[in-house]
């Protein structure tokens, strides 16, 4: 079933979800405000570098004005971007949830750019499972980061931020 919206996640942040009636938009616009307002609640992101950042990743839109590939291309350059972004102390544990946060929005994001397109009930399944375990999965990240916010550990000799290589399009 495909949507006459022409943005997912320009539904406000209100109402219930859940009922079949209101279906994968309700869905969708409830953990993408959930998610939107726990974002806004964490602290200043820095760089790799340890420098602050003038700006944070623009939000993902998926929007029927533009092609599917497109969305998918805008989709992890926003993750890419995040993950760059995310704050960096040196500790394995804090870094890795740190970049896992966007990692886990990429696929949201994805999983919305797809239920833009498909018909397949499977897949509509499958990407409606996607946005409500990885937005969990946020939700958990956010509030491990929370617990265990320390200090920088002792960087001297450690190897420095990962560098991840430019998003490669296959078309």
């Amino acid at each position: 079933m495909r949507t006459s919206r022409t943005a997912i996640d320009a539904a406000p942040c209100q109402g219930h979800v859940g009922m079949p009636a209101r279906g994968v938009l309700a869905t969708i616009a409830a953990l993408a405000c959930s998610v939107t307002l726990a974002a806004e609640a964490q602290p200043a992101q820095q760089d790799h570098s340890h420098t602050p950042m003038a700006r944070q990743p623009a939000p993902y839109v998926a929007s029927t004005a533009k092609p599917f590939a497109q969305r998918m291309d805008d989709a992890m350059a926003v993750m890419d971007a995040g993950m760059r972004s995310a704050t960096m102390n040196g500790d394995p544990n804090h870094d890795f949830v740190a970049m896992m946060i966007p990692h886990h929005q990429g696929a949201i994001d994805m999983a919305k750019a797809l239920l833009l397109e498909t018909t397949d009930p499977e897949l509509r399944n499958l990407a409606q499972g996607i946005i409500t375990e990885q937005a969990n999965e946020i939700r958990l990240m956010q509030a491990w980061l929370a617990r265990h916010q320390q200090p920088a550990p002792n960087t001297a000799g450690q190897r420095p931020a990962i560098q991840s290589s430019p998003i490669r399009n296959s078309r």
